[in-house]
């Protein structure tokens, strides 16, 4: 017995090597979302990190669960949870000093006030707000947020989406934040094919504020709508005759940001 434990050099005693550990594997998938707007399909993740196919599409699920990352038609992108760290801020700097210029030009040749926001699950998040005086009177708030389909800015963005992520992100009913507001799932599909006939140009009737109109539209990227600027006036208003300069302003933006200006299809964003 005790010549059977007797060291051999001819044999190999180095331990085979050991894969990544589930942490290991975790980071490698997730160091290649190197910026807040970065889209990769399961291939290239699984190529990148040299991961096996079915490995890469078990641990994205979970990241997807977990919320750490979110699945699109375009592939996988930074989820809510990772954006929270601060992924969030460093692209939303970037979106708010290329927007900042056309908000004020907005602001002072409406008279009205005007949002800059991104869409966040369900909700959108403010960015930016300024106006003057039309801005002290509306109720919303730079860092606050609203449910999406209450407001112009979130129908623009959620207008960008397929209906099988809309459904993904909404319950059959769903909460109002006033009389007007759009409740049930099926009158928010009709409202977003509808949005996406008038090329992406989003409408609030006093249906996040009461009394209060807004005006939204998407701004566009490579990967998708990556916010949206609104203006803001009184429900009696007709604020849909500012919408050529609202344009102007997302086309500006969308060209700061990207080097292009993307339209907005029939069909989608």
């Amino acid at each position: 017995m005790t010549s059977a434990l007797r060291f051999d050099p001819c044999l190999d005693t180095q331990p085979p090597a050991l894969p990544p550990s589930m942490m290991e594997r975790v980071t490698l998938i997730m160091d290649l979302f190197e910026r807040p707007r970065t889209c990769l399909m399961l291939e290239t993740v699984s190529r990148r990190t040299r991961l096996p196919r079915s490995t890469t599409h078990r641990i994205l699920d979970q990241l997807v669960r977990l919320d750490w990352l979110h699945h699109t038609e375009r592939g996988y992108v930074l989820g809510p949870r990772a954006l929270a760290l601060g992924g969030r801020e460093i692209g939303h700097s970037a979106l708010r000093a290329a927007a900042a210029p056309q908000l004020l030009e907005l602001a002072v040749r409406t008279g009205m006030a005007v949002h800059l926001a991104v869409l966040d699950g369900s909700e959108i998040y403010y960015l930016d707000k300024i106006g003057g005086r039309a801005a002290v009177d509306c109720p919303s708030r730079v860092g606050g947020r609203a449910m999406a389909h209450c407001t112009s800015l979130g129908k623009a963005m959620l207008a960008c989406l397929s209906p099988e992520e809309i459904d993904a992100r909404y319950a059959q009913v769903m909460e109002r934040s006033t009389d007007h507001s759009i409740d049930r799932l099926d009158v928010l599909h009709r409202e977003l094919r509808a949005v996406r006939r008038r090329n992406g140009l989003a409408v609030d009737q006093g249906e996040c504020f009461a009394e209060i109109a807004c005006l939204g539209l998407a701004i566009r990227g490579p990967e998708g709508q990556a916010g949206a600027i609104s203006v803001v006036s009184d429900a009696r208003s007709a604020v849909e005759r500012v919408a050529p300069l609202v344009v102007n302003a997302v086309r500006a933006v969308s060209e700061e940001l990207f080097g292009t200006s993307l339209g907005l299809s029939s069909d989608r964003c």
